[in-house]
C-alpha cells in the first residue's frame, strides 16, 4: 500500500493561498471534496478538526499531516498541497508549514490509515524530498517525487 495509490493530480494543489491554519485546512477540505470516495464533506471536515483539537498535526520541518477517521468516506482519501507562502500552523517545532498531506480513512480501515501515516512520515523525513516538493511546479512533479521516495523506502 503506497501513498501514490491514493494521491492523484486532481487532489494536489501547488501554490495554495492561505493566511492561517484555518484557511489552509479549508483549502485541503476543498481538494478532498473532489474525491468520489467522500460521502459527506462536512463530516470529513469535522473529523479532522476534532483530531486537530487533541494536538496539532504540524509535525515539524515545514510539514503538517492533518488526518482523521470517519464514515464520511468509503475508502482512504489523500490530498496534498504546497502553500504559496509559509503558514503558521502551531507546529511542534513552532515553524510555519509549506507542505500539507491530508489523510482521512473510513473507520474500519484504521490499520491501513496507520500504515499510510507511517509511510508519509518516512517519505517526508527526507530533507531532499521536502525541498523538492516545496519547489515542485506541477501535480505530476509532486507525484514523481512521492514515487521516487516510496521506491527508495520500499515496502
Amino acid at each position: 500500500m503506497k501513498l501514490t495509490d491514493y494521491l492523484k493530480p486532481e487532489y494536489i494543489s501547488i501554490g495554495l493561498k492561505a493566511n492561517s491554519k484555518e484557511d489552509l485546512l479549508d483549502g485541503m477540505f476543498e481538494l478532498a471534496a473532489k474525491n468520489p470516495h467522500v460521502l459527506d464533506a462536512k463530516k470529513l471536515r469535522a473529523s479532522v478538526l476534532e483530531r486537530e483539537k487533541i494536538m496539532s498535526t504540524g509535525v515539524g520541518k515545514s510539514l503538517a499531516i492533518p488526518h482523521g477517521k470517519t464514515d464520511a468516506v468509503d475508502d482512504i482519501i489523500l490530498a496534498f498541497a504546497v502553500t504559496e507562502e509559509p503558514v503558521d500552523y502551531s507546529s511542534m517545532d513552532n515553524e510555519p508549514v509549506r507542505l500539507v498531506l491530508l489523510l482521512v480513512s473510513k473507520e474500519s480501515l484504521v490499520g491501513q490509515r496507520l500504515k499510510l501515516l507511517s509511510r508519509a512520515s518516512k517519505v517526508m523525513n527526507s530533507d531532499t524530498a521536502r525541498a523538492a516538493l516545496i519547489n515542485a511546479k506541477s501535480a505530476d512533479e509532486v507525484l514523481a517525487i512521492f514515487q521516487t521516495e516510496e521506491d527508495r523506502i520500499g515496502e
